[in-house]
């Protein structure tokens, strides 16, 4: 599989998040071609603010791994990760994201701030944005267009 087709699993984890009325962001975890951790919002249905899908998806990958490490690990989000997100990325030490669409809200890969290519930190993560851009931003637009119809 390549970027593409990994990008469209996250993509299909993002629609888990309409089912408890969170937004539908998703993300997964890819270690030597294989899924290691999956995530969707669940901040409405668990009640946490710190449930976003880049989190959980890392959390599951570490368990995987068996390490807080995620060496060799590629993380694919259909939404740019937020400070607290790329704060993670930084922690686990990510080698590299590939996200869709740019959050020009909250965006800290490089649209309002890059956390994750700060000089003044001790680990920076490779960024590719904009894969699936147009896909993952109509999910996230729908799901606002039925709250407010």
């Amino acid at each position: 599989m390549n970027d593409i087709d990994w990008m469209r699993v996250a993509l299909a984890e993002a629609e888990k998040a309409l089912e408890t009325g969170d937004v539908p962001i998703g993300a997964v975890a890819v270690y030597n071609g294989e899924v290691i951790g999956r995530g969707y919002n669940r901040r409405e249905a668990d009640h946490d603010p710190t449930a976003h899908a880049e989190i959980l998806a890392i959390q599951a990958a570490a368990r995987a791994l068996n390490h807080w490490r995620l060496d060799g690990v590629t993380l694919y989000c259909t939404l740019e990760p937020c400070t607290m997100c790329a704060g993670a990325m930084i922690l686990a030490r990510l080698p590299r994201l590939v996200y869709a669409a740019v959050d020009p809200k909250a965006g800290a890969a490089g649209s309002i701030m890059d956390v994750l290519r700060h000089p003044k930190l001790n680990h920076r993560v490779e960024v590719q944005g904009g894969l699936l851009a147009d896909e993952a931003g109509e999910q996230i637009r729908a799901f606002f267009r039925s709250l407010r119809g």
